[in-house]
């Protein structure tokens, strides 16, 4: 057991690389071809699960080589690095010619300092909820919370964004502040787990500069045309960015709830693997929404404000604590009130 243990393991460095198969999993998943003594092999790597071992995630920031800064938005930072050391001669002797750092990064970091108590909740481990959002529930306490949200000023950075004072240089595209007709202005993003170089990973957001619209909530029937027109705008300036993509290799969601309280639109590649931000309960297909609007019955104004929207919620999210756990306590108390007096 033992010899046949060691043989299968000096298989892979025996490896010689040919060319490229395939990338999925948003290049997490690699397909290699080549040979071993001569005879055809396929090499499939998969990036394995972070150890969680103490001494391992205590050492890892201080081992990282060639960090490269992507961007910053206020206390935002993103990063490509390499984890572990590459022999460059080695690679340029066996035929590759990309030399430099960067060509071996296998790290996409994101650093949020200083970072508050909400963002620690955000990215810690937490229960889910799905909660049914009525018309009455958006009404009466939604969005008096998404005003209180607007209110406390969480929306600066994007507009600083949207009117070019800041991440200037992070704007993929962009039409010229102020100078659309009919509400037509907007600029294209990297989303920030967005690689920038993966081009089947491909993720950007689109910003629209009108503030009227808060959420897919504020899209009614008479906002049909604009919808169709940015789609378009949005799909034409992409490609012109990617020349290489397709209309049909691009779909667009906006979330609900979002993350924050200004419309923005999520144009992805197709072959981006659907997780958690684009699950049922999280992103609804711009397509879905236009179409959904045209069959609404009403005027003009009849729109998504009156229809119920199921989504998930994380346990720790202020809309969880603020609104729906007291709403869901509420309905207890309402039910064993009236079972008691049956």
């Amino acid at each position: 057991m033992t010899e046949i243990k060691a043989n299968a393991e000096s298989l892979v460095p025996k490896f010689k690389f040919e060319r490229l198969l395939n990338q999925d999993q948003a290049g997490r998943r690699t397909s290699l071809c080549g040979t071993i003594d001569s005879q055809p092999a396929l090499l499939i790597l998969e990036r394995a699960p972070f150890p969680s071992s103490t001494d391992y995630l205590g050492a890892v920031p201080g081992s990282l080589r060639a960090l490269k800064n992507l961007g910053a938005n206020d206390v935002y930072h993103w990063y490509l690095a390499n984890s572990g050391e590459i022999n460059l001669e080695s690679n340029t002797a066996q035929g590759g010619n990309e030399t430099s750092d960067s060509a071996f990064a296998d790290l996409k970091i994101n650093l949020i300092y200083p970072c508050t108590e909400k963002h620690i909740k955000k990215y810690s481990k937490q229960g889910v909820r799905f909660v049914n959002e009525t018309p009455a529930t958006y009404r009466d306490r939604v969005r008096p919370f998404m005003a209180a949200q607007r209110a406390a000023g969480r929306l600066n950075w994007a507009f600083n964004i949207i009117e070019g004072r800041s991440e200037v240089e992070d704007v993929i595209y962009r039409t010229p502040f102020g100078q659309s007709e009919g509400d037509e202005g907007f600029l294209l993003l990297p989303d920030l787990n967005w690689d920038r170089k993966t081009v089947d990973a491909l993720h950007l957001l689109g910003l629209v500069e009108r503030r009227d619209i808060w959420s897919l909530r504020d899209l009614r029937r008479k906002h049909i045309p604009w919808l169709r027109h940015m789609k378009a705008k949005f799909i034409e300036a992409t490609i012109s960015v990617y020349p290489t993509l397709e209309a049909d290799q691009l779909k667009l969601y906006v979330h609900y709830q979002p993350t924050y309280y200004h419309f923005h639109i999520h144009i992805v590649h197709v072959q981006l693997e659907a997780g958690a931000t684009q699950a049922t309960g999280k992103a609804v297909g711009l397509d879905s929404i236009i179409e959904q609007l045209e069959n609404m019955r009403g005027d003009d104004e009849a729109g998504m404000d009156s229809v119920t929207l199921c989504y998930t919620l994380g346990e720790a999210s202020d809309l969880w604590v603020d609104v729906f756990e007291p709403l869901k306590r509420e309905e207890q108390q309402k039910a064993g009130t009236a079972s008691q007096s049956q």
